[in-house]
């Protein structure tokens, strides 16, 4: 009896801990996940040392084996802070903002950006070069006008300045998006040795 009783106490213990495995990369791969903020291309947004949920499902689930998507709650718009498969090495993941979605017309002139022809307020934009770089030169103060293929993004960081993204690289496949970017739930100051109690549980936007 004794052996039986420690063969079932082992069969439960492994059960659990099988269960909560598969619960767990279930809510990695479907639900949310986590993402550290490994540079300063978001600031003032996301300081490096920020990390952040990401939720996975609000653009749909993605079906394995497939770029095909089922339960959209939303598409990405702009504004939207996403995670993505970087398209120049799909290894690595970035975090940007999305600036224009698919059909729009994005043009920057001198590091203002404009809309089908209309010029978009960003308030989260900082700028730390008062420089202007001709679009000859750099697409990084003027470019365009492009037009934003069908399923493809243009994203940029809020560190307008500091920031590789959609102007040098080029547009994000949708197929390429993770997730958006939702909360900080810890941020850690790796100079100050020190966490940022104040930035704990702020929502991303």
């Amino acid at each position: 009896m004794m052996k039986k009783s420690k063969k079932r106490v082992i069969w439960e213990y492994t059960e659990a801990i099988i269960t909560a495995l598969i619960l767990a990369l279930f809510i990695r791969a479907y639900v949310v996940q986590a993402f550290k903020i490994p540079t300063g291309s978001m600031k003032p947004t996301l300081l490096v040392g920020d990390h952040i949920l990401v939720n996975k499902f609000i653009y749909g689930i993605k079906l394995p084996f497939s770029d095909k998507k089922f339960l959209v709650l939303k598409k990405p718009e702009r504004g939207d802070i996403i995670v993505f498969k970087y398209p120049e090495d799909p290894k690595r993941d970035f975090i940007k903002r999305i600036v224009a979605v698919e059909g729009d017309v994005i043009e920057s002139r001198d590091k203002i950006i404009y809309i089908n022809g209309k010029r978009v307020e960003e308030p989260y934009v900082r700028h730390t070069d008062r420089s202007i770089s001709p679009g000859r030169v750099e697409p990084r103060d003027n470019f365009g006008p492009y037009l934003v293929p069908k399923g493809k993004y243009f994203v940029m960081g809020d560190n307008r300045d500091q920031s590789y993204d959609s102007r040098y690289w080029g547009y994000v496949d949708a197929s390429d998006i993770k997730g958006k970017a939702f909360i900080i739930y810890w941020s850690w100051d790796s100079k100050k040795h020190l966490p940022r109690l104040s930035r704990i549980a702020r929502l991303v936007h």
